[in-house]
């Protein structure tokens, strides 16, 4: 871990995410209606970022699956390879940016509301 310094960009940047699948959890958990479990599969090209944002409403997980993911969150900066992974919860306010050569991919699985 170190300390962030650096500021979130404005807007997400070099970022792309593919929908893999989608569970409608009403009818699989009481109290669920309106919720979908979601998995993504999120790649962020050398130098891209994503805008700060919050999990409010929204936890999730993610898991590094190529390239390495610095995460931002409280003012410290934590890097993330392959292999590893973190939870979102409604304490979660980050953002996360690539400094490598390479696309990073993670896998994210979150609770979202149905639109």
């Amino acid at each position: 871990m170190r300390t962030s310094l650096k500021k979130s960009p404005a807007t997400t940047r070099g970022v792309t995410e593919k929908v893999l699948t989608e569970v409608d959890l009403g009818p699989e958990v009481k109290g669920m209606a309106g919720r979908k479990l979601r998995m993504r599969l999120i790649t962020i090209a050398p130098g891209g970022a994503t805008a700060i944002h919050n999990h409010e409403d929204r936890p999730g997980t993610v898991y590094v699956l190529r390239g390495r993911i610095m995460d931002h969150r409280g003012g410290v900066a934590k890097e993330y390879g392959p292999g590893l992974g973190w939870p979102e919860d409604r304490a979660t306010e980050h953002w996360i940016e690539n400094r490598g050569k390479t696309p990073a991919v993670e896998i994210s699985v979150d609770i979202i509301k149905q639109r």
